[in-house]
């Protein structure tokens, strides 16, 4: 009988077990190994908590952080008065296992800062975002130091920082200077955290309007280089598309796990049934594909969402994609009609049928083959979708996509 490891994360000693049941001849119990390894990479939760006071912008941040508008289904509820009386999950529309949590404000009659941990349910979390629209203040602070206290991370973020920049252009004129005025309303913001006992505390500058600008990439690689290692990835794949640069970081992170979707279409590939291994491979691979799809924000929800904050039309968008896999519906037989279309995975997806009936090492052969095989038809169809995630990015930017 086959054993999980105690860690799952702990993918070699999971390997070195598959080799054994491998040389025993045990295929169903090692595909069964590796595909609940990726389950549960896939599950892994990670909880964020984003509080401040009332009025701070917090629900507009779990919204935009999710790639929703605020009259979308399943939004948090907006306003310009106080609009979260309760703790409320959001799960990412996605990726449900990433929930982000919308906290009553710190600091209201209704929630007091000295019993706020215990009434958010403070050991849930892996951290804590605190919001602020101007500078933060008293309660911030003491929640910030318990926060610390309980030995919990913590990063403030000053929002509706397009707000301030707007102000002081129309204050100061042709004297305006957004990057002295960045760099002057963090360092208030730090002074006075410090003043308060808060030392060496960044501060993040976040429009949520616009999370490419500004602070929004440093506040996610500081939370990607501060989360254990097994969460990062739940983080990545939850990101929006703020730059190219978490495009090939969302890319490489699939890349790392073709391999075992190969693995297991080779352990597939070794039951002598014609036809079995190619049939299971194109579900497995249309089940993936639509995963790397939604990630990349090619869907066609989360492209029209991205056209109506973008300002651009939705077709405009469409127009830059060149592969066949965008804005559509993933299925199995697209997956099939374009690997027919591929001449080369047309050659291999024969020679694994082929091989089978080779005498004494038909079955070795076709399972080399079939690892092939799905290995580089993943990686294609990865390389189609990270390219147009690219261009349609550059696009809803303004940018050149031809570059």
């Amino acid at each position: 009988m086959l054993t999980i490891v105690e860690n799952p994360f702990d993918i070699e000693q999971d390997i070195d077990e598959i080799k054994e049941k491998l040389q025993n001849n045990v295929t169903a119990a090692a595909a069964a190994m590796i595909q609940s390894y990726l389950e549960e990479q896939n599950n892994i939760p990670l909880n964020i908590g984003v509080t401040g006071e009332s009025g701070s912008g917090k629900s507009t941040f779990v919204n935009v952080i999710r790639g929703l508008n605020s009259k979308d289904d399943g939004a948090a509820p907006t306003g310009c008065v106080e609009t979260t009386m309760e703790v409320k999950s959001y799960p990412h529309p996605n990726y449900p296992n990433v929930i982000f949590w919308d906290l009553p404000g710190v600091g209201t009659t209704n929630f007091p800062a000295d019993k706020y941990l215990k009434h958010v349910g403070f050991e849930r979390f892996d951290f804590f975002i605190i919001v602020s629209a101007d500078r933060f203040r008293e309660n911030d602070v003491k929640l910030a130091l318990e926060i610390k206290r309980m030995k919990k991370k913590f990063y403030f973020v000053r929002s509706k920082i397009d707000h301030n920049l707007r102000d002081e252009r129309d204050d100061q004129g042709s004297e305006f200077n957004e990057k002295q005025t960045l760099d002057r309303i963090r360092t208030n913001c730090i002074q006075g955290l410090q003043k308060q006992g808060l030392e060496d505390t960044n501060v993040f500058l976040v429009s949520s309007r616009k999370l490419h600008l500004f602070d929004f990439p440093l506040l996610q690689q500081t939370l990607e280089r501060e989360l254990p290692a097994h969460k990062r990835d739940a983080l990545l794949f939850a990101m929006p598309n703020i730059n190219l640069e978490i495009i090939q970081k969302k890319k490489e992170a699939f890349q790392a796990q073709i391999k075992y979707f190969a693995s297991v279409s080779a352990l597939i590939a070794s039951v002598p049934v014609p036809g079995l291994s190619v049939a299971a491979d194109a579900a497995m691979m249309a089940t993936t594909v639509a995963k790397y799809q939604v990630t990349f924000g090619l869907d066609s929800e989360s492209l029209k969402t991205l056209a109506l904050t973008a300002h651009v039309s939705f077709d405009d968008l469409k127009a830059v994609i060149t592969s066949p896999l965008a804005a559509q519906k993933i299925t199995t037989e697209l997956i099939i009609k374009l690997l027919y279309f591929s001449v080369s995975e047309t050659v291999l997806m024969a020679a694994e049928e082929g091989a089978r009936f080779i005498p004494f090492f038909g079955i070795p052969v076709a399972m080399s083959v079939s690892f092939t095989f799905t290995y580089r038809a993943l990686n294609m169809f990865l390389d189609m979708l990270a390219d147009d995630a690219q261009r349609v990015f550059r696009r809803a930017l303004g940018l050149d996509t031809s570059v």
